[in-house]
């Protein structure tokens, strides 16, 4: 034996993303003519929201008075924890300058992006890490304008806790405005913000597809999809442990795939045993979305050595990677495409969803193959330079100049030449 699927999941269906393609595409058109008027219309028939689109610094205030000291302790945890994390990724970040050959100076600089849009969900649930990781993160890259936007409630707005997290992580303005407007808003400078060079953040399929048909006119931090989870687990591993973490993933929405991938049978069937009870343990509407979740879109596969579960996981290349088994340092240093890696029972997929400090917004859809997640190195542009003296540059003109007539390029040939003069 060497795998076996004990579940397996039905493939997604594509006609609901052809016409979530359409929806966005026209929507991006009416907000690319109309600016503003286009925006708050989709705001008011789309989030219910007719007051200010600009959060006044009044506002900001009051919201931010408003939170509960005790929240406001565990919020200021989590961003300590994120700016920590991040500064230590700024100083893996070196700037370096080499003589090539002798009088060909070259180098290279980290410069962050000047403007940051970044998309914190809201709807059903109210991601206030999500503010705290993007904003956060953007603020010790360095970038100089960062615009924030997410869904507000009707009649009341962006929740106060996520506005207190927005304001902590350092952004400069804030939009009520969530999906594809608030995006598009983002992306054009619109109600004051400066045109983002970069928009990141997690969101529904809609602000997916909106930031993918952005991309190139602006930059992005990835392609994203719904989140998904995979654990690997073993004999030692708890059926309860690796069942609520399971539970726990499936709990953000019917489209969120959660994978076991197991050598241990008994554990395996333990957990598919466990699952639907722990579910119906949550309140709803989590529990219906975990349900649904579970029963369409979770796989659990056995393997029959560690060997092959790595490869197992490694094809999968989930956003979030949990092992509960022996010898955590062979699975660190065995295993290689994922978002962010979950060692040892004591860990959980939760901590890094919010306060542990590494990001959370992480590649989903098998992108951890090619793309890690959302470090202050999405927000900079690694550039380099050089310059040349007299001597240096008559022997890269002789030798251009060859190269670029073998590829018949002669204007390159005698751009060069005249260095030689």
């Amino acid at each position: 034996m060497a795998t076996a699927f004990l579940k397996k999941a039905e493939p997604r269906p594509h006609a609901e993303s052809n016409d979530i393609r359409d929806t966005v595409a026209i929507m991006l058109i009416n907000i690319e003519r109309e600016g503003e008027d286009a925006v708050r219309r989709y705001g008011q028939t789309l989030d219910q929201w007719s007051g200010d689109i600009v959060l006044s610094d009044a506002a900001r205030k009051a919201a931010c008075d408003r939170v509960p000291e005790s929240l406001k302790s565990d919020i200021q945890f989590a961003h300590a924890n994120i700016k920590r994390f991040a500064e230590a990724q700024k100083a893996t970040m070196g700037e370096c300058e080499i003589e090539v050959i002798p009088g060909l100076i070259a180098g290279q600089r980290q410069i962050p992006v000047s403007s940051a849009g970044c998309y914190v969900p809201g709807g059903r649930y109210s991601h206030v890490a999500s503010a705290l990781m993007t904003i956060t993160t953007a603020k010790v890259a360095g970038v100089a304008h960062i615009t924030a936007v997410s869904p507000p409630r009707p009649q009341t707005g962006i929740p106060d806790a996520i506005i207190y997290a927005m304001d902590l992580g350092g952004a400069d303005l804030i939009l009520n405005l969530g999906g594809v407007q608030g995006v598009a808003a983002m992306a054009q400078g619109l109600f004051g913000a400066k045109p983002a060079d970069i928009l990141v953040g997690p969101g529904n399929s809609y602000v997916a597809e909106a930031k993918r048909m952005l991309f190139g006119n602006v930059g992005i931090d990835m392609f994203a999809g719904p989140t998904d989870s995979l654990i690997i687990a073993d004999q030692t591993a708890s059926v309860e442990t690796v069942a609520w973490d399971l539970v726990s993933q499936a709990e953000h929405g019917a489209d969120s795939p959660v994978w076991l991938v197991s050598t241990d049978r008994t554990l395996a069937e333990g957990v598919m045993a466990r699952v639907p009870e722990l579910i119906d343990c949550l309140p709803e509407p989590n529990a219906s979305a975990a349900r649904i979740a579970w029963d369409d879109r979770a796989e659990v596969v056995l393997c029959d050595s560690r060997e092959e579960a790595a490869n197992v996981a490694d094809q999968y290349a989930p956003e979030h990677l949990q092992v509960q088994a022996d010898d955590l340092d062979w699975w660190l240093s065995r295993l290689s495409a994922y978002g962010s890696l979950f060692l040892g029972k004591e860990t959980t997929v939760s901590f890094g969803d919010k306060t542990a400090g590494p990001n959370h917004v992480l590649p989903t859809s098998g992108a951890a193959r090619y793309t890690g997640g959302l470090s202050v190195h999405k927000f900079t542009k690694t550039v380099t330079w050089q310059r040349c003296n007299e001597e240096a540059s008559h022997e890269l003109a002789l030798r251009t100049a060859r190269i670029s007539r073998v590829e018949g390029m002669e204007g390159h040939a005698r751009a060069a030449e005249l260095r030689r003069r």
